[in-house]
């Protein structure tokens, strides 16, 4: 591991550098391969930040394919101890709007073959991911949120699907009526493998459309990328804004125990 360099991580578009004052672009090395990119450290409101874009700045990984396993290794290796996200979703709930912000706080596993954890042998190791989201980062985000007037929603289940392709109406009507809230395709197994590596990890979802589910009900039509694009991009100063204030209001001390997190997890 290299000497401490930032103590923040915010995974998601180039587009977040414009947060940061003294940018320097670095490249990081892991034993699983490349990140997704260059990570650009720099500092906000005082406090060391590394950014990386989690799809490559020209966004031309696709879900499936990022290097989950390097994107948090080198960022643990640069002396991150919290990480911030912000993901685009869909909604699987008529009460959840195109425009909404959701702090998730729980997760549904649909992916498939993706390299998800750090303990392939010898140390056996089994991380509890019963509660695998930072519960004092989600109160400042909830906080800060409300300060904002955002249209908020304080908890969500998030249904992580393989990609590229979206959901079926089936499996979006499915989604929605188990209960769950969005559907995503990147946020496992980022959330778990921040939890193996004893790092905090706080995901904040906007949603972008109404997924396929309610199609079948002829409420709207079907999600396609320029709607996500579009209202993502409509949302992105409301998301920048939520992590400056956050990151402003950082918590000095820390009260979770996700720096705890091997602690009973080996045999």
């Amino acid at each position: 591991m290299e000497q401490k360099k930032a103590d923040i991580g915010i995974i998601g578009g180039s587009g977040f550098y414009d947060l940061a004052t003294s940018l320097k672009e670095i490249k990081v090395e892991t034993p699983y391969g490349p990140p997704s990119d260059k990570i650009v450290l720099g500092k906000i409101a005082g406090k060391k930040v590394a950014f990386l874009p989690r799809h490559h700045k020209n966004h031309d990984i696709p879900p499936h394919k990022i290097n989950y396993r390097a994107n948090l290794y080198a960022l643990k290796s640069l002396g991150v101890s919290r990480i911030l996200t912000s993901h685009a979703a869909g909604s699987l709930q008529k009460e959840i709007k195109p425009g909404d912000f959701i702090v998730v706080d729980q997760f549904i596993d649909r992916t498939s073959g993706r390299l998800d954890t750090f303990y392939d042998g010898q140390l056996v190791t089994h991380v509890s991911t019963a509660f695998p989201y930072c519960p004092q980062l989600r109160d400042l985000a909830i906080k800060e949120a409300k300060k904002m007037e955002l249209p908020l929603h304080e908890k969500g289940t998030i249904v992580v699907v393989q990609g590229p392709r979206y959901s079926t109406a089936a499996e979006s009507i499915w989604f929605t009526k188990m209960g769950w809230d969005v559907v995503n395709m990147t946020e496992y197994p980022e959330v778990t493998l921040a939890k193996e590596l004893e790092m905090c990890y706080c995901a904040v979802a906007v949603a972008t459309d109404y997924d396929a589910g309610l199609v079948a009900e002829g409420k709207v039509r079907p999600v396609s990328t320029q709607q996500v694009i579009k209202m993502f991009n409509k949302n992105i100063i409301k998301v920048k804004k939520l992590m400056l204030k956050m990151i402003g209001d950082w918590p000095k001390n820390i009260t979770c125990d996700c720096h705890q997190a091997l602690k009973g997890a080996r045999f």
